[in-house]
C-alpha cells in the first residue's frame, strides 16, 4: 500500500496578514515554527519512506521540523515548486476583498488596484493561476512526485507499505487529493477535502485492485490498472491543540476578515475548530456565518 500524508504549512507571517500570498515568500511566525516542531514530535514514531515538499520557506521550514524528529536513518528530503501554492499574479502581497462591488466588473477592480476573492475556477487574477491551472500542476505532481516513483516501490514490496510526506499548501492539498481520488476506480466521492489548518493533515492510501499482478500496476502511468484510492483522514491537527499564541509576541489581527474556506480550496460551510490557528477568532466566526 502506497499511503500519502499531505500536510499544511505552519502559520506563515503572511497569514498574520489580510494579503494575497501564493507565491510570496514569507517565513514562519512564531507560532509557526512551535506548529511545525509539535508537527514533528507527532510524527517521530511514524517511519516515513520520503518526505516531499514545495519550495517556499513556509514549507521548507514545516518539512524540515518533520525531518528532524524522524529516526536515523533520516528519509531522503526532496524539494520541487511543482507543489507551490496557486499563484495569484499581480495581487501578490496586496491586500484582499471578501466581497465585491456591485456593479464594477473585475478589470474595473483590479484597475482600482482592488483584488476580492474568486471562487469560479476559471477566474484569476491578472498574471496569475486560475484554480484549474493550480489543478493541472497539481495533477503533474501527484503522477511525477508519488505516483511514478512510490506507487510501484508500494506494490514491488508487498507487506511493508510505503509511507510519502507531501508539505505544501491549503489550495495546492486541496487539488493533489482530488488527482488522486481521479484515479481511484470507484470515482470520485463526493466530499469537501478542502480546508485544513495549519500543520494539519489529511491521508490517502493507494492500492491495487484486489487481484491486480504487481507486473501490471508497475507499468506506464497512462493505462495504470484499476486502483483503490481511500481517504483516511482529513484535517488531522490534534498535535496542535495545545499550541497556543505567546502574549506579546505577534498577535492575531482582530480585523482580519476570515477566508480559511477560500485557502482551503472551497466554501467551506462549517468551520473545523480550532479554525486556521491553534486559537479560535469570534471575528472570523461572525464573518463565516454572515456568509452561510
Amino acid at each position: 500500500m502506497l499511503i500519502v500524508s499531505f500536510i499544511r504549512h505552519g502559520e506563515s507571517l503572511d497569514n498574520l496578514k489580510s494579503v494575497w500570498a501564493g507565491h510570496k515568500d514569507a517565513e514562519l511566525s512564531e507560532l509557526g515554527v512551535r506548529q511545525a516542531v509539535a508537527l514533528g514530535q507527532s510524527y517521530a514514531d511514524t517511519r516515513l519512506t520520503a518526505i516531499i515538499t514545495s519550495d517556499l520557506k513556509r514549507a521548507q521550514a514545516t518539512a524540515t521540523a518533520l525531518f528532524n524528529s524522524q529516526r536515523d536513518p533520516k528519509p531522503p528530503f526532496k524539494v520541487d515548486r511543482e507543489l507551490r501554492e496557486q499563484y495569484f499574479g499581480d495581487a501578490e502581497g496586496n491586500s484582499w476583498l471578501m466581497r465585491r462591488t456591485p456593479n464594477k466588473s473585475l478589470q474595473e477592480h483590479f484597475k482600482e488596484g482592488q483584488y476580492p476573492v474568486l471562487f469560479d475556477r476559471n477566474e484569476k487574477f491578472p498574471n496569475g493561476e486560475t484554480l484549474n491551472d493550480l489543478a493541472a500542476r497539481a495533477d503533474r505532481a501527484t503522477r511525477d512526485l508519488v505516483l511514478r516513483p512510490f506507487l510501484s516501490q508500494a506494490a514491488l514490496l508487498g507487506t511493508e507499505d510505503v509511507h510519502v510526506a507531501v508539505v505544501s499548501h491549503g489550495l495546492c492539498i486541496g487539488e493533489m487529493v482530488l488527482a488522486l481520488l481521479k484515479r481511484n476506480h470507484g470515482g470520485v466521492p463526493d466530499k469537501n477535502y478542502n480546508g485544513l489548518m495549519n500543520t494539519a493533515w489529511t491521508r490517502v492510501t493507494v492500492q491495487a485492485k484486489p487481484g491486480v499482478d504487481v507486473p501490471e500496476i508497475c507499468g506506464s502511468l497512462d493505462n495504470l490498472p484499476p486502483l483503490v484510492v481511500t481517504v483516511t483522514d482529513v484535517n488531522r491537527h490534534e498535535h496542535i491543540d495545545k499550541v497556543k499564541r505567546q502574549k506579546g509576541i505577534v498577535e492575531y489581527d482582530p480585523k482580519q476578515i476570515y477566508i480559511r474556506e477560500f485557502f482551503g480550496g472551497g466554501r467551506v460551510k462549517k468551520p473545523v475548530e480550532p479554525l486556521e490557528h491553534a486559537e479560535s477568532n469570534a471575528t472570523d466566526e461572525a464573518m463565516t456565518e454572515e456568509r452561510n
